[in-house]
């Protein structure tokens, strides 16, 4: 099995942190905690696990800050044990090689997408009775358990040939839709799970603040939630504000000036000598899918008085940041975790389901997405291509194993 995992030690992950900044390819040395490996086949650790063979992967910017330790060890998820080996690629595609006995739901041949796996164990794939109170809801990122330790562990992940999982951990594919629309049903949940968790209304004013896939697969996401609402989406590279434009935003900015985004949504910009000024009567939402500590300070800024600022995006470091809008405005500051379940208009299913049925309707599409293709054999090209920025017009870089 040939796969690309990072193990957790931390004198190497502190190496690769302090030089890759001067030597990029520190990554792929022996200094690095990460390999490139030739795994021989394990057995399946349990009769509801199954083994899948990999047909696409994203590389998603999770699987790059783990790459080069854009992590700091200081922030809380890091305080848990979770697992000592991480394997990159969780935006996967794949077809089921091989099932236990004990498995139910999936059959040789079946086409699959990696579901809770890459978010650590959850109650039912360490098949723990009575489940906790978020697994027994379906909230598996929540678990409770998380870090209990109980079952097995798979091997593999979705840069490489293939993985093993609980059958709990990935989730069907149907027949009809294409391999690219279901490489993107990963992506396309996180983006669709941060717009329920605060889903626009039509008269509402929305900024999605960075314009990278996920932020892209948002603006889509606030479309087909309420297509007539005003989106302001912020792109930093001209391929990303073309690709905004396509995808329905109203309006592109490529500098998130105060002014400026205080005019474009009727609000009063007050500016002041020693700090950022305010903004009064900004955006009703916020979508950071930056996640720095600088846009979410201004998106906290942005945001009227009552208004929300979801987090979607992340950086891996602790933050300093000014949380004075929160008391001040009385601006609500929510997070959104990859997917879950979401309720929209009074249905209530797996954000992979909805993303599945706006695949289906037309409100969410693959097309003009996925910019890059390589084999297995090409990773570095791959890795370098993802994080070329603008150079090279990235939106979404795959590996295509067929």
């Amino acid at each position: 099995m040939r796969t690309i995992f990072v193990d957790k030690h931390l004198p190497k992950m502190l190496a690769v942190k302090l030089l890759s900044p001067a030597w990029p390819g520190v990554c792929w040395s022996p200094i690095s905690a990460a390999r490139v490996a030739d795994l021989p086949e394990s057995a399946l650790p349990g009769p509801r696990w199954l083994r899948v063979r990999n047909l696409q992967c994203g590389v998603c910017a999770t699987d790059l800050a783990l790459l080069f330790v854009n992590v700091d060890p200081s922030i809380a998820p890091a305080a848990l044990p979770g697992n000592q080996r991480l394997y990159l690629g969780h935006e996967v595609v794949s077809v089921v090689e091989a099932v236990g006995p004990g498995v139910t739901r999936f059959k040789v041949g079946d086409r699959v997408v990696m579901d809770t796996r890459f978010n650590g164990q959850h109650c039912l794939m360490q098949e723990i009775e009575p489940p906790c109170r978020y697994c027994a809801l379906g909230e598996y990122g929540l678990c409770e358990n998380a870090s209990a330790g109980r079952g097995g562990h798979g091997q593999g992940g979705g840069w490489g040939d293939g993985y093993t999982a609980h059958e709990t951990e990935v989730f069907p594919v149907p027949a009809d839709l294409s391999l690219d629309q279901a490489t993107l049903i990963e992506p396309m949940s996180v983006g669709v799970h941060a717009v329920l968790r605060r889903p626009p209304q039509a008269d509402d004013r929305v900024l999605v603040l960075g314009c990278g896939v996920i932020g892209l697969l948002t603006l889509q996401a606030v479309r087909a939630v309420a297509p007539d609402c005003a989106v302001t989406a912020v792109a930093r590279y001209p391929h990303q504000a073309e690709a905004a434009r396509r995808l329905g935003a109203t309006e592109v900015v490529s500098r998130a000036d105060y002014a400026g985004l205080a005019r474009l949504s009727g609000a009063k910009f007050y500016p002041a000598p020693m700090n950022k000024g305010m903004v009064l009567g900004g955006y009703d939402v916020v979508y950071d899918c930056v996640g720095h500590a600088n846009t979410l300070e201004d998106s906290l800024r942005w945001t009227r008085a009552g208004g929300t600022v979801v987090i979607v995006g992340i950086d891996f470091a602790p933050m300093k940041l000014d949380l004075s809008p929160v008391w001040y405005q009385e601006v609500n500051l929510i997070g959104a975790l990859a997917h879950g379940m979401d309720t929209w208009q009074g249905r209530t299913q797996s954000t992979y389901a909805w993303v599945v049925e706006w695949l289906r309707s037309g409100q969410l599409t693959a097309a003009g997405l996925i910019t890059h293709r390589f084999r297995f054999e090409q990773y570095r090209a791959a890795v370098e291509t993802a994080t070329a920025k603008g150079s090279q017009r990235p939106i979404k870089v795959i590996f295509d194993y067929t």
